[in-house]
């Protein structure tokens, strides 16, 4: 005889027994039953997003404007030489002498950038060979490295600087106040370059330099070519000002090195200047945009997330019927909790999106106006839109639990 056993298979109900386990909903259909609430109720919806979209695109503003304002400002502060030295020998007789390799010691200190160079070569320059010295008292003959220019922040008005083409040949550089006193006052392409007489050398003129507020001595000097000093000016090598640029934030390190590096035998006999006051400006402005971003933007996230929390809430009191008849129909508690909680971070999201494209385009078209170049922080669209998420998911927190601690009957009853 054959038993058949009536017990219903593992994990299945017995015959013509209701399944009592709760339905678990796909990740899209909870995101489905969240979105429900938002195409019924659209014009509220589309206005609490609004309100999470001005905190948001506020954030980006006040952080975007500011930082583009600040890279301007920065930009001008650097012009004023905040990451710039000079070195010079102590005055003293008999004169001291810099060695001749001292700039290229000085360009290996690990944070310097830049090291360039001019030397005094004490010759007398002229208009031509027919005039008295006495006409042209006060312009200095100086041999210049090739990388002076970016050195000190200067630029050629007309013409072009000493190359490695050039400098070994009597060819010269103006600065503005000596040009204007030769009576140079620009350099024409196609016509004939202008020549001086330096030491009974003719010299051609091949470029002048605009005005160097950051090296004034140079708007009063002519500058040849270090190797043509050498070969034509008996110039013995020996640089007189050294100038050095270096990482901002380790300026005051390389000054206290240099003496000892361009000079080891006599460090005390080099005089460097001390780093720009322009320098502590441009940091204590940093600090001072830095804690106005993070108070601004904390306001305008604090205000945002009121206002969905507000919204949900009220959400929550005008569809207490429907939370009733879902609770009746088998829904449990967690997929209520789930629903309005999905709801609330996706009205934010949608929020924190248009106000990160409704920021951008401001900072952008501010920036423009005012000549900056606009500077929007990756960091700031990136933690806002992370924060109007975070900011939807705080937000729904207490009114989807009480949505879900509502009994089918409690909420059928509400009329």
């Amino acid at each position: 005889m054959t038993i058949t056993s009536t017990r219903p298979a593992a994990g299945r109900p017995a015959e013509g027994v209701a399944d009592s386990r709760p339905v678990r909903l796909a990740p899209l259909d909870i995101l489905g039953l969240g979105l429900l609430g938002l195409r019924t109720r659209k014009v509220r919806a589309a206005l609490s997003a609004l309100g999470i979209s001005i905190g948001i695109a506020t954030l980006i503003v006040v952080t975007g404007i500011p930082a583009s304002s600040e890279k301007a400002l920065m930009t001008r502060l650097s012009a004023l030489g905040t990451n710039m030295l000079q070195a010079v020998p102590a005055r003293q007789d008999p004169p001291v002498l810099l060695p001749p390799e001292s700039v290229d010691m000085a360009g290996r200190i690990g944070p310097v950038t830049v090291a360039s160079a001019v030397a005094n070569t004490h010759a007398e320059v002229f208009r031509n060979d027919r005039v008295s010295a006495s006409e042209y008292a006060g312009l200095t003959v100086l041999a210049g490295k090739l990388n002076l220019l970016q050195a000190i922040n200067a630029k050629v008005g007309s013409g072009r600087f000493l190359s490695a083409e050039t400098e070994k040949f009597p060819t010269a550089v103006l600065g503005s106040v000596a040009a204007s006193r030769l009576g140079i006052p620009k350099i024409t392409a196609g016509q004939p370059a202008p020549q001086i007489y330096i030491n009974r050398r003719w010299f051609t003129v091949i470029g002048i330099l605009e005005k160097t507020p950051l090296s004034p001595d140079i708007d009063r000097s002519v500058l040849v070519g270090w190797d043509a000093a050498r070969s034509l000016l008996k110039f013995n090598g020996h640089p007189t000002v050294i100038y050095l640029k270096a990482r901002e934030s380790q300026i005051e390190a390389v000054r206290d090195v240099l003496p000892a590096t361009i000079n080891p035998e006599l460090p005390g006999l080099v005089q460097v200047s001390r780093p720009s006051d322009a320098l502590a400006a441009k940091r204590a402005t940093e600090t001072t945009f830095s804690a106005i971003f993070l108070g601004l933007a904390g306001v305008a996230l604090l205000v945002g997330g009121i206002g969905v929390a507000n919204t949900m809430v009220i959400s929550v009191l005008e569809r207490r019927r429907e939370i009733g008849l879902r609770r009746a129909l088998g829904a449990n508690r967690n997929q209520i909790r789930g629903q309005f909680l999905t709801e609330s971070v996706v009205l934010s999201g949608l929020g924190g999106l248009a106000g990160t494209v409704l920021g951008v385009l401001a900072t952008i078209g501010y920036a423009t106006h005012q000549n900056w170049q606009p500077v929007i922080p990756l960091s700031s669209m990136t933690a806002g839109f992370a924060g109007a998420v975070l900011i939807g998911m705080l937000a729904g927190v207490y009114p989807s639990i009480r949505a879900a601690r509502l009994t089918p009957t409690e909420a059928l009853a509400t009329t």
